[in-house]
C-alpha cells in the first residue's frame, strides 16, 4: 500500500512533534518534511509534492494564506489543511478561498487528523466539528438579519486592537499590553484593514468611528 506523504509548516518545533507524536502510529503515513515559515513552507511544497500539508496561519516570511495561495496557482495536487489557533469565520473564508482544503485548530484530537486527512484526499473538504458549529450559527445568525442591518464582524481582539491603534500605539506596544506576539497583531491588524477595504489607519478609524468603537 502506498503511503500518504506529509508536510508539517509550523514555526514551533513544540507544534512539529506534537503532530509527529500524534500520527506516528499510523503505518499508511510519512512525514517528508517540516517547514519553519511560509516561504520554506512554498519551498517544500513544489519540491516534494507532499500528498497533504499541514499549514500554520500566522508565520514569519509568508503566513500560512499567502502561501497557499501561492502553492495553489502553481497547480500543485497537494491538499492543505490548516492548523491553527484561529477560529474566527474570516480566517476559515480567507483560507479557503486561498484554495485550502480544510482547516483544523491546534487542539483537535488524533481522530480528527485521521478524517481531515482521508476527507481532503477524496476531494471534499474539511473543517474540524468546532468550527463547523461556529460556522453554521454565523450563517443562520447573518440570515436573520436584513440587509441593510448588516455590518462588517470584527471580533472581540480585532476591536481591542483598533482601540490600542486609535491610542497611537504601535504594534509592539499594543502586543505588550494585549499579551501576544507581535506577529498575532499583525495578523489580526492585516485582516482588519482588509475586512473594512480600508486603505489607510484614517478610514479605519472613521469606521470604528462611526459604528462607536471609539471616541474620536
Amino acid at each position: 500500500m502506498e503511503k500518504i506523504s506529509i508536510l508539517i509548516a509550523d514555526d514551533h518545533e513544540i507544534i512539529h512533534n506534537g503532530i509527529v507524536d500524534i500520527l506516528k502510529s499510523l503505518e499508511s503515513l510519512v512525514i517528508l518534511g517540516h517547514a519553519y515559515n511560509g516561504k520554506e513552507a512554498h519551498e517544500l511544497a513544489m519540491t516534494l509534492q507532499p500528498d497533504v500539508i499541514f499549514m500554520d496561519i500566522a508565520m514569519p516570511e509568508l503566513n500560512g494564506i499567502e502561501a497557499t495561495k501561492l502553492i495553489r496557482e502553481e497547480n500543485s495536487h497537494s491538499k492543505i489543511i490548516a492548523l491553527t489557533q484561529y477560529e474566527e469565520n474570516e480566517y476559515v473564508v480567507q483560507f479557503l478561498n486561498a484554495g485550502g482544503n480544510g482547516y483544523m485548530l491546534k487542539n483537535s484530537k488524533k481522530e480528527e487528523f485521521i478524517s481531515a486527512i482521508d476527507t481532503v484526499l477524496h476531494n471534499q473538504r474539511f473543517l474540524s466539528y468546532e468550527l463547523s458549529n461556529n460556522l453554521l450559527n454565523s450563517v443562520i445568525s447573518s440570515d436573520s438579519r436584513t440587509d441593510n442591518q448588516k455590518k462588517v464582524h470584527l471580533t472581540r481582539r480585532e476591536i481591542e486592537i483598533i482601540k490600542k491603534i486609535a491610542e497611537e500605539k504601535n504594534n509592539q506596544e499594543i502586543a505588550n499590553e494585549l499579551n501576544i506576539s507581535l506577529r498575532t497583531v499583525e495578523t489580526h491588524r492585516r485582516n482588519i484593514m482588509q475586512k473594512l477595504e480600508a486603505k489607510s489607519v484614517i478610514s479605519l478609524l472613521k469606521y470604528a468611528s462611526q459604528q462607536k468603537l471609539i471616541d474620536l
